[in-house]
């Protein structure tokens, strides 16, 4: 990176008349002045390209599975699912909007609450992404409006043990 400091004091800014330099104290303080924009060009031809000093790293996620913290909320109240509704429900999105080979991809539920309807699911990092879509899209459960919400999202289970949304301090 190129300070003005530095550009200031490379660059032949002084005695121009006016408009066409800067005053030493000006320089002094990184100041530039008004400055031709041949003088600009020039200087900047003439300075070394710098050095590289961060190198981009992308982390391609190796993980197998990513995990989803889920709710399902029905605009009517006492609506209830079991597991097994549940998973059926999970399923039948993936379905209507993919087909049955989509839906025939490996998801599992690995924690429920009925009261709450809400759960963790695993699914195959290939069909995350079909699945929070599918999730998304789904409008109604028999006939009944509802709507999925994905509450958090990991290649890792452990980080969905916590939330800092929901952390209490003492």
């Amino acid at each position: 990176m190129v300070h003005l400091k530095h550009l200031a004091e490379r660059l032949p800014l002084g005695g121009g008349g006016p408009g066409l330099g800067g005053s030493r104290s000006e320089r002094e303080l990184g100041g530039v002045g008004l400055v031709p924009a041949r003088a600009v060009q020039s200087g900047l031809e003439k300075m070394p390209a710098p050095a590289a000093t961060y190198e981009r790293i992308v982390y391609k996620n190796p993980s197998e599975h990513h995990y989803m913290k889920i709710c399902l909320e029905f605009q009517e109240h006492g609506v209830g699912l079991n597991v097994t509704q549940f998973k059926q429900l999970l399923i039948s999105a993936l379905k209507d909007l993919f087909g049955e080979v989509d839906a025939a991809l490996p998801l599992d539920i690995l924690t429920y609450e009925e009261e709450t309807l809400s759960a963790i699911l695993r699914i195959c990092s290939s069909g995350f992404v079909r699945l929070w879509s599918s999730l998304t899209l789904l409008g109604s459960y028999k006939g009944k409006k509802c709507a999925f919400r994905v509450i958090q999202v990991s290649p890792f289970l452990l980080a969905l043990s916590g939330n800092s949304r929901e952390l209490v301090l003492d």
